[in-house]
């Protein structure tokens, strides 16, 4: 099976968890020796999550380069798009990257082929004229016009992924250009794959989708981690409890700082991480500085890779008080290192994870109890820690992958 695939990012660059999933399936599928055309942007953008522009491709550059993941590409293709959409910025924020990157961009030479195609009103038609294929694989919003645009010109079937939706980035107040996109490709879709069953009840409720052709496929997590026993040095004696993700209204970055407060009211022996940028940034540092949390808060911008992992090394307790959480795989990557965490009950990897605290992200008294309790309890966070692993180590890309496929399979059964 030919699959044309399309993101807006893939490791190493990546601006959140989009990439790391699209990276954990897209390796999966290739085991299943399905042959992948993936498309990115060219341009990339950082954190925060409010309106992204979609506007036309100028140019695409096919990319036959296998590049450092090459023991798993050979049955992918990796093409780049010279685009300006940047998935998490607000309007002031995109102007300033956009303005950087004319100034720093430069363009790599390295590549084994390449040939550009010139699009007219999209990147679909002219991709899917140029490019044989079975299937087209749509990631989220910014992706759903080309994949509209590659049925309407192919004739194949689409199968649009939804990761995140316009309510669980912004809540009620839903920007209506991006919640008409998104209805649009999920109404042009032949199947669609949900990353948790929360994310397909509100493709059903919120977008009036009929329920027969949405299908929850819950993400997985890399387990070809090698854990590290490095002992990481710390520079100081106490505990530290670790937020990791977009410093935004999703991610309920507030709720982080008022537990950290009530947390060091009673126990000084602990330190608070927030890892990630993000639109929010500044009213939380004001937040941390209004309730005087001083060194015992810190901010250390958005990490990825080896970062994170070691950021991972020197916790003891991790926590996502996410708003909504279609997924989130954090949680996975910090129990893969050892760490016991709490996570939101309005998140879809609570649906998968039965050894990890769950409380409501606005309760921040149970979030405190459970917090202490982990620092506190070595029992507890023993308990935790290994039965967490245990389940952890059964959620592979894999299993995601033969589900893909499944989906794959009842789009092309069905008849145009």
């Amino acid at each position: 099976m030919k699959v044309l695939m399309f993101g807006w990012e893939f490791p190493p660059h990546i601006s959140g968890g989009l990439g790391t999933a699209c990276f954990g399936l897209t390796k999966a599928l290739s085991k299943q020796k399905l042959d992948l055309l993936f498309v990115v942007p060219k341009a990339f953008g950082d954190e925060d999550n409010t309106v992204a522009r979609l506007i036309n491709a100028s140019d695409v550059i096919v990319d036959l380069q296998e590049s450092e993941f090459k023991e798993y590409w050979e049955r992918v293709k990796y093409m780049q798009i010279n685009s300006t959409i940047i998935p998490y910025v607000g309007p002031e924020e995109f102007k300033e990257i956009i303005d950087k990157e004319e100034l720093t961009t430069e363009f790599e030479t390295n590549r084994i082929f390449k040939k550009k195609y010139d699009f007219s009103g999209g990147y679909g038609p002219e991709l899917a004229s140029s490019n044989t294929f079975d299937l087209i694989h749509s990631h989220d919003w910014l992706t759903y016009p080309a994949g509209i645009a590659a049925k309407k010109a192919s004739g194949k079937p689409l199968v649009i992924h939804v990761h995140a939706t316009e309510f669980d980035r912004t809540g009620e107040n839903v920007n209506t250009i991006v919640y008409d996109l998104e209805r649009s490709g999920m109404e042009a879709a032949d199947m669609i794959i949900a990353v948790s069953e929360l994310t397909r009840n509100t493709v059903i409720n919120k977008y009036g989708i009929d329920p027969e052709k949405v299908v929850t496929v819950h993400n997985g997590v890399d387990q070809n981690f090698e854990e590290k026993s490095l002992e990481i040095e710390r520079p100081f004696p106490e505990k530290v409890v670790t937020f990791l993700g977009r410093i935004t209204y999703q991610k309920g970055p507030e709720y982080f700082v008022e537990v950290a407060r009530k947390i060091l009211l009673k126990d000084n022996n602990v330190r608070f991480v927030m890892a990630g940028s993000g639109d929010m940034m500044n009213k939380i540092i004001m937040l941390a500085s209004k309730y005087r949390l001083g060194n015992k808060f810190h901010f250390t911008g958005f990490l990825r890779g080896t970062d994170v992992d070691q950021m991972f090394a020197m916790s003891d307790v991790y926590v996502m008080p996410s708003v909504s959480e279609p997924f989130g795989i954090s949680p996975l990557e910090a129990i893969r290192s050892n760490v016991p965490v709490v996570i939101s009950k309005q998140s879809g990897v609570a649906e998968v994870l039965n050894h990890a605290i769950k409380v409501d992200y606005w309760d921040i008294d149970a979030m405190a109890d459970a917090i202490y309790g982990l620092l506190h309890y070595d029992a507890l966070s023993s308990m935790f820690r290994k039965h967490a692993k245990a389940e952890v180590d059964e959620l592979r890309w894999d299993k995601a992958a033969f589900k893909t496929i499944e989906v794959y399979q009842k789009a092309l059964s069905k008849e145009y």
